[in-house]
């Protein structure tokens, strides 16, 4: 089952990014922020009542027309069965009265699950996906974190 997050489930996410050991884990505080604030862009996979894959999302400030992913997390047990691609999916038909016309996010080189997930989506949707650097390694104050590039997906119908 596909629904908003609400701020009970901040917790859940935050719990599910920590199993995952792939993803930028962020404070407990900023996954009950995203899911009260920001659960109109965002959603979540249950099965019976256990969360088993989320989407954090925003609309971007200047430009409006563009949806911005943040964080994509399926639990392992949940992997290679479509599941990230249903949620992106599904968070679309979700914001289907705000009229979007991209989809961003960003993602690391070796993060090949994640590059596989957005050109996917790109053919699934029958449209493009332009990939351009976002961040550079030096940016980061960790010298181990990899650049970010940003995925762009679009024009979407």
């Amino acid at each position: 089952m596909f629904r908003e997050p609400t701020e009970n489930d901040g917790s859940k996410m935050y719990t599910l990014v920590k199993k995952t050991k792939v993803l930028d884990l962020n404070s407990p505080y900023s996954y009950l922020m995203w899911a009260k604030y920001f659960n109109k862009t965002s959603i979540i996979a249950e099965i019976d009542d256990e969360l088993v894959g989320f989407i954090s999302g925003f609309i971007q400030p200047h430009s409006p027309h563009t949806l911005f992913v943040w964080q994509v997390a399926v639990d392992k047990s949940q992997r290679g069965k479509g599941l990230a691609t249903n949620l992106l999916v599904n968070l679309l038909k979700q914001l289907e009265d705000k009229n979007i016309h991209y989809l961003e996010a960003t993602v690391t080189p070796s993060n090949l699950p994640s590059r596989n997930l957005f050109t996917g989506l790109a053919n699934k949707l029958e449209t493009n996906c332009k990939v351009k650097e976002c961040f550079s390694a030096e940016q980061f104050p960790d010298s181990t974190h990899e650049p970010e590039f940003t995925y762009r997906i679009g024009p979407l119908k």
